[in-house]
C-alpha cells in the first residue's frame, strides 16, 4: 500500500516508518524536521521524505495514496497554554486541511492521531469511547474539536478513524523527555532525585510509543466497515498508574537516586481511567509488546548507551516546549505551570 505519514519525525513517526517499511509499504513522510536536535540514535526515513508545512500541501500530493497517517501536531500542554492560537492552528487547521486534500483526491482511509486526555478528569471508573469528553487542555480541546469536524467529512470514500492514544512513553530514535515516564527517568539520570511535581495520585493509562505506531500499522489492514469514523482507545487493560506508582518503577531501577514527592501539591487535572474492552473485542489479536517496566528497563539502558547529556532536562533539545520556543521565537513559560480550566475556541480557519 501506498501510506503517506505527517509528523514522520517526530517521536511516535520514526518507529512507524520503520514499521511500514518492513511490511512492504511506499511511505511518503511529511515533517517540517523541528526536532532534529533529538536524534539520539540513527532511523530509517521513507522512500519520499518531504521537508515541508502540511499548510503547504495540495490534493495532488495526495494522489495515489491509500491512507493518510496523520501524526503532526503540537503534541505538548504547555504549548496550549504558552500559545494556543498556534496550538488550534496546528492541530486543527492543519489537521482539516490534510484531510480535505486527502478526501479531494480520493484517499479512502485517514487514521487520525487522536488522545485519551480528551476525557481529562473521570471518576473511579474506567470511561469508554461512548463517555463524555471534558479535555482540560487546550491540546485536549483540539483533539475533541478535530474528531467532531472529521466525522463531518466521513462518507462512503473517505474513512476516518480516531485513534485516542493513552500517554506515550519509551525510547524513540527522536526522543522526548516531556512524558511521564521518560521525565521522570531523565530527572533520575541527570540530577540523582527522581521529582515528582505533583502529589503523585492521579492516574493515568500508559503506552509505548513503539506500540501507538504497532496500532497504526494494524488499522491500515481492519476492515473499513469497521473502524469507518469510530473511536478506539489505544492502550491495555493492565497498563494504568498512578503517577507515584510510576516513580517508584524509575526507583526500582536506579536505586541509588532519591525519591522526591511534592506531598500537599495540587494535583494534576488530568486524571483518568480508560476502558480499552472496545480495541480487545473488535481486535482480540492485537496485543501490546511493552508493559511499563518493560519500557522502562529499554529507556534506562538507552539513557546509557547514547550517552544521553547531563543537561538532558535544563537544555532545549529533548523538551519540545523549549525546542518549539527556540524554533519559533516564542516567549517564556514556567517550567511547572497550571493547566487553563477553561476550555479554548478554535481560531477561525482561513
Amino acid at each position: 500500500m501506498r501510506v503517506l505519514v505527517t509528523g514522520h519525525l517526530g517521536y511516535i513517526g520514526p518507529h512507524l516508518v520503520e514499521l511500514l517499511l518492513k511490511e512492504g509499504h511506499e511511505v511518503t513522510g511529511v515533517d517540517l524536521n523541528l526536532f532534529e536536535d533529538s536524534q539520539i540514535y540513527p532511523h530509517v526515513l521513507p522512500q519520499r521524505n518531504l521537508i515541508k508545512d502540511v499548510f503547504d500541501l495540495r490534493s495532488d500530493d495526495f494522489k495515489g495514496q491509500d491512507a493518510v497517517m496523520h501524526l503532526a501536531a503540537i503534541s505538548n500542554d504547555a504549548m496550549g497554554v504558552l500559545n494556543p492560537e498556534l496550538t488550534w492552528r496546528v492541530n486543527y487547521e492543519g489537521t482539516i486541511h490534510v484531510a480535505e486534500c486527502a478526501k479531494k483526491a480520493g484517499v479512502p482511509r485517514f487514521l487520525q492521531s487522536s488522545s485519551c486526555s480528551v476525557y481529562g478528569k473521570t471518576d473511579d471508573k474506567p470511561i469508554n469511547e461512548n463517555g463524555q469528553t471534558a479535555p482540560v487542555s487546550v491540546y485536549a480541546e483540539t483533539k475533541v474539536k478535530v474528531e467532531s469536524a472529521l466525522s463531518e467529512l466521513a462518507c462512503d470514500g473517505f474513512s476516518p478513524c480516531y485513534l485516542r492514544n493513552a500517554t506515550a512513553y519509551g525510547t524513540s530514535p527522536r526522543l522526548r523527555l516531556d512524558l511521564v515516564l521518560n521525565h521522570l527517568m531523565a530527572s533520575a539520570y541527570s540530577t540523582g532525585v527522581i521529582k515528582v511535581l505533583t502529589d503523585g495520585t492521579p492516574w493515568r493509562p500508559l503506552i509505548h510509543c513503539h506500540d501507538i505506531a504497532r496500532a497504526f500499522v494494524y488499522f491500515l489492514k481492519a476492515p473499513l466497515e469497521k473502524i469507518h469514523d469510530e473511536p478506539f482507545n489505544i492502550g491495555g487493560r493492565k497498563e494504568t498508574y498512578q503517577v507515584r506508582d510510576v516513580a517508584h518503577l524509575v526507583k526500582k531501577l536506579m536505586p541509588h537516586c532519591d525519591l522526591s514527592l511534592a506531598e500537599g501539591a495540587t494535583s494534576d487535572p488530568r486524571d483518568y481511567k480508560v476502558d480499552f474492552s472496545k480495541l480487545n473485542t473488535t481486535f482480540p489479536d492485537f496485543e501490546l509488546a511493552y508493559d511499563l517496566e518493560k519500557g522502562a528497563r529499554e529507556l534506562y539502558d538507552h539513557f546509557y548507551r547514547f550517552k544521553m547529556p547531563t543537561n538532558c532536562l535544563t537544555g532545549d533539545c529533548f523538551i519540545r516546549l523549549k525546542t518549539l520556543r527556540r524554533k519559533l521565537g516564542l516567549g517564556q513559560v514556567p517550567e511547572y505551570f497550571h493547566i487553563a480550566e477553561k476550555p479554548f475556541e478554535p481560531v477561525a480557519r482561513a
